[in-house]
């Protein structure tokens, strides 16, 4: 029995040796840094596209086409996440987290003060909704191609607040998005919330244009921007808004459980904050005094989140950072953005058998598209798709029973080509 026990240990030590060496070997080898040197690099260098290809674990069998929903993190973000645990596990070593607000703070053209970390877009949009000072029959103005995460919290206040929300569809242009909001606004109207891009079907939105109607009528200003930061050249300085909550797991290819935040500077004394902790305080709080003493919030956007955070995900968020910033954004979105164009030109080519339902105009498209097949339940061809191993997603959002592609770097035109070939034969 002991040496059965001896044997046992001794080839259970090896097999997680061989399955260490095997993963370092696998990182070392995929964690080359794949880097443009600062050149444009064409939206259809297949070369280079090819390369970059190669640092994401994707399965090579299946077209994933769904990085609306998650965006697969590469190789040297997934190292980053397991050394930032590592580091901490071994030394026992603590924070070091909020210096991801001034990486993110400086990708998204807002300031480090501006940025509150959380775990997703959900968080955001919660605290924004909450921390607004709304009261009852007070008006808000949202969209009929919202996510759950941002109709639900509004939803809610709704139902225990009383505010009323006021609805519109996004129309096929620009011009007459904005001209549907501005027609909504009344005297009860005090804020506007809408996607930066609906989750439904990838269309862009005139946030910059959104903003400063908004701003010129005195009211408040929130953006989802759940699919904005690593698919647009983003500025929130420029755009204008309030607030806008984000995630990093989604266009920014980073570790999931990551978002964060931004409240414009002179906006935080408005936006209350309700959840807070260690980091959400100036350090001037004292139980020991009769009354006890509060002390004031943070002088920045951390007043909005506090207590431990882990640091193996936002070091993860740093490399995704890095890892985009090497690339070149511009270089990103013009190839995401040719790709999501050349869906669209295969669509089209149905004619009436596909409706294309993201507007073609230039400024109000990107890397998502919806659509619909004539005669085809939406559902069943989603399950099609996965039986030949293409991902999409069914779009069952408010009754608008579509489907959606979206693509990013590591995909291309003959994956693109794969679930045209589908929509054909049915």
């Amino acid at each position: 029995m002991a040496t059965d026990r001896r044997k046992f240990i001794k080839q259970t030590a090896g097999t997680m040796l061989a399955g260490i060496a095997l993963t370092d070997f696998v990182n070392a080898e995929n964690s080359k840094i794949i880097s443009s040197n600062g050149m444009k690099i064409e939206s259809d260098d297949e070369k280079f596209w090819s390369m970059v290809r190669q640092q994401f674990p994707l399965t090579k069998d299946v077209a994933y086409l769904n990085n609306g929903t998650m965006g697969p993190s590469p190789y040297p973000v997934i190292e980053a996440v397991r050394k930032g645990m590592m580091d901490c596990d071994q030394l026992g070593s603590y924070g070091g987290w909020e210096a991801t607000q001034k990486k993110i703070g400086a990708f998204v053209g807002a300031n480090e003060d501006e940025i509150a970390l959380t775990h997703n877009v959900t968080d955001g949009i919660n605290i924004a909704c909450w921390g607004l000072p709304l009261k009852k029959g007070d008006e808000v103005i949202i969209t009929t191609h919202e996510h759950v995460g941002n109709a639900f919290p509004w939803l809610n206040r709704q139902k225990l607040d009383g505010i009323v929300l006021r609805t519109f569809t996004p129309a096929s242009t620009a011009a007459e998005t904005l001209n549907r909001i501005s027609a909504l606004i009344n005297k009860k109207t005090r804020a506007i919330a809408v996607p930066h891009i609906p989750c439904t079907q990838g269309q862009v939105l005139p946030a910059k244009e959104i903003s400063t109607l908004g701003k010129g009528k005195g009211l408040f200003v929130f953006i989802d921007g759940a699919h904005g930061p690593g698919q647009l050249m983003l500025n929130l300085h420029d755009i204008g808004c309030d607030v806008y909550a984000s995630c990093c797991h989604k266009w920014m290819l980073g570790p999931k459980g990551t978002g964060f935040l931004y409240v414009r500077k002179d906006f935080q004394d408005t936006l209350q904050t309700y959840f807070v902790g260690g980091g959400s305080d100036n350090a001037k709080w004292n139980m020991a005094t009769n009354p006890v003493q509060m002390g004031e919030y943070a002088s920045s956007a951390h007043r909005y989140y506090g207590g431990t955070q882990n640091i193996g995900l936002y070091r993860g968020v740093d490399a995704a950072i890095d890892f985009i910033e090497n690339i070149g954004l511009q270089n990103i979105h013009d190839r995401i953005k040719m790709l999501g164009g050349y869906t669209q030109q295969k669509m089209l080519e149905f004619g009436d058998k596909v409706e294309l339902i993201t507007p073609t105009e230039e400024q109000s498209r990107c890397a998502v598209n919806g659509f619909r097949i004539k005669g085809m339940e939406f559902t069943k061809f989603n399950t099609l798709a996965s039986e030949n191993k293409i991902r999409i997603r069914s779009v069952a959002e408010n009754g608008l029973n579509s489907l959606r592609v979206s693509t990013h770097i590591y995909n291309t035109k003959s994956e693109i080509d794969k679930l045209m070939e589908l929509i054909k034969k049915v």
